[in-house]
């Protein structure tokens, strides 16, 4: 169907008319204890399935939550006579609340307050981290329903409780239901915004490959002046091999590292150069002041569009209080490569390992340990889906929406692609202040509003 001006504005009407009752029915939905990591909020977390199930069923939606071995899956659909199929993912799981002692209110009874900026925000674990999230879509959908008497594309939910712990049983339940989940769109909400009046669409997400090695050399450790100069130090051995990982420009060392990185587009870059984003104050939040990495990049570059490779971890020798002279016997690290669209995760692994055993000297050994990997995201800048999401959100924050990269991997996006064959829009409206998985959660009511007025648009972008 093509949606009119008048029946837009009719849906963004009963937005604002219902906005009371949205906010009531969120507040209900934050009090449930869905805590997916502590096995007792076990219940808690299929009473928060039940309560959207029933919420959706009494909105017309097909609705269920299908079993796990963890927790329960909410499937929902809502069809339509024409027009394309959306699938919108969103978790109702949500992090602990330690430490309980520095939150200033009850996590799991909100609270609205007022901000020193003079904004108004709804406080509680989950607001926004995803339930308050994934209620703007829900309520975008009943106030088509309730104007229009159906949607005006076919809508399918996806609501996941593992989110916040691992998320291990999602992917075996896409293809155990790849057929009833495909769709031609995945819509994701659990992201933010450019900045707190400026709408984005995130559209990379770089892909992860994690490695730890272990270096031997000695039986045993040896005591250093014993063996100092004679024996083999693999903390020496360790400390050479990450320091060969980097060129002196900031680039990666490994062989074909950069074979299928390709350039981010002029226009792109152009609109990034756009942002106003503040490398300065940028590295100045984490008490730094000189960019590393590659020096011909710029932060947004690297951040976003180039491959990384970083120390995350190194064990070897004593490590307690006081001192102890010790040559060891093993010594460690955790490595991480951050990739991006068109790298292979198996090649950079297989190059990194090839580039560590030609470093291992002839009467050392090392052993490799798999910490996971998938490939980076990339959704087509032309794609028809983007440009009318782009537009709907232009239309209702009066700010031409952007498009923006992330550094991070969120895997059930790799999913949709590998399971589903499907590409993904991440589109949401968390602010970077909102203090997820920390005391204190929140989301502005603005962004819940708007939010939820956003989807109504987007839904109509899709009709046309």
């Amino acid at each position: 169907m093509t949606v009119s001006p008048a029946t837009l504005d009719a849906v963004l009407a009963q937005v604002d008319a219902d906005l009371d009752n949205s906010l009531d029915r969120l507040t209900a939905l934050l009090a449930i204890q869905s805590i997916s990591t502590d096995s007792a909020f076990a219940a808690d977390c299929r009473r928060a399935a039940q309560w959207l199930v029933d919420d959706l069923v009494a909105q017309g939606f097909a609705a269920s939550a299908r079993a796990t071995p963890g927790h329960p899956v909410v499937v929902a659909h809502a069809s339509a006579t024409q027009g394309p199929h959306v699938l919108f993912y969103g978790h109702y799981d949500v992090q602990p609340v330690d430490p309980l002692a520095l939150w200033h209110t009850d996590p799991f009874a909100a609270v609205i307050q007022t901000d020193a900026q003079g904004r108004r925000t709804i406080v509680a674990r989950g607001a926004s981290d995803d339930k308050g999230q994934l209620m703007t879509f829900i309520e975008a959908c009943r106030a088509w329903k309730a104007v229009n008497g159906t949607l005006p594309v076919r809508v399918s939910l996806l609501l996941e409780g593992e989110e916040e712990s691992g998320g291990k049983n999602l992917p075996p339940f896409m293809v155990a239901n790849a057929d009833e989940l495909r769709a031609d769109i995945a819509l994701v909400c659990d992201t933010d915004m450019w900045d707190r009046t400026t709408p984005s669409i995130t559209t990379m997400l770089r892909g992860l490959v994690g490695e730890e090695i272990e270096i031997t050399c000695a039986a045993r450790d040896l005591h250093s002046g014993m063996f100092g100069n004679a024996a083999r130090n693999p903390n020496q051995v360790l400390a050479e091999i990450i320091a060969s990982l980097r060129a002196p420009d900031g680039s990666v060392t490994l062989p074909g590292f950069y074979d299928d990185v390709a350039e981010v587009p002029d226009a792109v870059k152009a609109q990034w150069q756009g942002l106003g984003f503040n490398e300065t104050a940028f590295l100045a939040e984490a008490g730094l002041s000189i960019p590393a990495g590659e020096s011909a990049r710029s932060v947004l570059e690297q951040t976003w569009s180039r491959p990384t490779c970083e120390i995350n971890g190194m064990i070897g020798g004593y490590t307690g209080d006081g001192f102890k002279t010790v040559i060891p016997a093993k010594a460690s690290a955790k490595i991480s490569f951050r990739l991006v669209s068109g790298m292979s995760p198996d090649k950079i692994r297989a190059a990194f390992r090839q580039h560590v055993r030609s470093r291992i000297p002839a009467d050392c050994s090392v052993t490799f340990k798999e910490h996971g990997g998938s490939a980076a995201i990339t959704v087509p800048a032309d794609g028809i889906y983007l440009q009318q999401a782009l537009a709907a959100l232009t239309g209702e924050w009066n700010k031409d929406a952007v498009i923006t990269g992330s550094g991070g991997s969120i895997p059930v996006v790799g999913e949709f692609k590998s399971i589903l064959g499907m590409d993904t829009l991440l589109i949401g409206f968390a602010q970077v202040d909102d203090n997820i998985h920390s005391p204190n959660e929140k989301y502005d009511l603005d962004s819940f509003h708007r939010g939820i007025r956003s989807w109504a648009r987007v839904l109509a972008a899709f009709a046309g």
